[in-house]
C-alpha cells in the first residue's frame, strides 16, 4: 500500500479493495448492457478517476462524455439546484446513459442532474456510484443501480474525492483529520 498521507486519519479502502469494486461493478454492468453501447456520463471532476476505472472494467462497447455541474447552497449543503459549467457534446436521445459518480451522499445534484437528462430522452438512464455516504436518518433522493461500497459519515478524499481541489491523486480513500478542515 502507498504510503499514508500526514493528513490522513485512518485509510478506509486500500488500492486493492477500490479495484475490486470497480472490477465488479464493471462485470455487473457488462452484463446488464450486454448488446448495448451504453454512454457514461462523468460529472467532473471528482467522478473522473472513477469513470476512467470503470470503463476499463467494462467490456461492452460504450462511450464516455463529460458533464461539469455546479450546485448552489451554503457551501457545505447542496440545495439540489444545479448551473450547467459544461454540458455533453454527444447527443442522448435514445441512448442507454450510466452516469458515473464518485459519492451519493444527499443525492439533491445528482436528482436534478437526472431529471434534466430525461427530457433529452434517453433510452434509460442509471447512476453507478462508487460510494454512497451512510449518513444516520437520512435517505439519498435517488437510489443508484450499481452500488460499489458504503462509506461512513466521515470526511473522505481520495481517489478523485477532494478537499479544496486536494487528495484527488491518493491511490486509497482515506479520512481527513478534522483539524485540515475545520480552521
Amino acid at each position: 500500500m502507498s504510503e499514508l498521507h500526514p493528513d490522513i486519519e485512518r485509510v478506509i479502502l486500500s488500492e486493492n479493495d477500490i479495484k475490486a469494486i470497480v472490477s465488479r461493478l464493471g462485470a455487473e454492468i457488462s452484463k446488464d448492457y450486454e448488446g448495448k453501447n451504453p454512454l457514461f456520463i462523468a460529472v467532473l471532476r471528482g467522478a473522473f478517476i472513477f469513470a476512467s476505472d470503470l470503463l476499463r472494467a467494462v467490456t461492452i462497447p460504450c462511450a464516455i462524455d463529460f458533464m461539469a455541474v455546479s450546485s448552489y447552497g451554503d457551501g457545505v449543503k447542496s440545495s439540489g439546484v444545479v448551473k450547467i459549467l459544461k454540458d455533453l457534446d454527444t447527443k442522448i436521445e435514445g441512448r442507454d446513459i450510466i452516469i458515473a459518480e464518485d459519492i451519493l451522499d444527499s443525492g439533491l445534484t445528482l436528482k436534478y442532474l437526472i431529471e434534466l437528462l430525461r427530457a433529452r430522452k434517453p433510452a434509460s438512464i442509471h447512476v453507478a456510484a462508487f460510494s454512497v455516504k451512510d449518513i444516520p436518518n437520512h435517505k439519498p433522493a435517488i437510489e443508484p443501480r450499481y452500488v460499489g461500497t458504503h462509506v461512513p459519515d466521515s470526511f473522505i478524499v481520495g481517489y478523485g474525492l477532494d478537499y479544496a481541489e486536494r487528495y484527488r491523486n491518493l491511490p486509497y480513500v482515506g479520512v481527513l483529520k478534522p483539524q485540515v478542515y475545520s480552521h
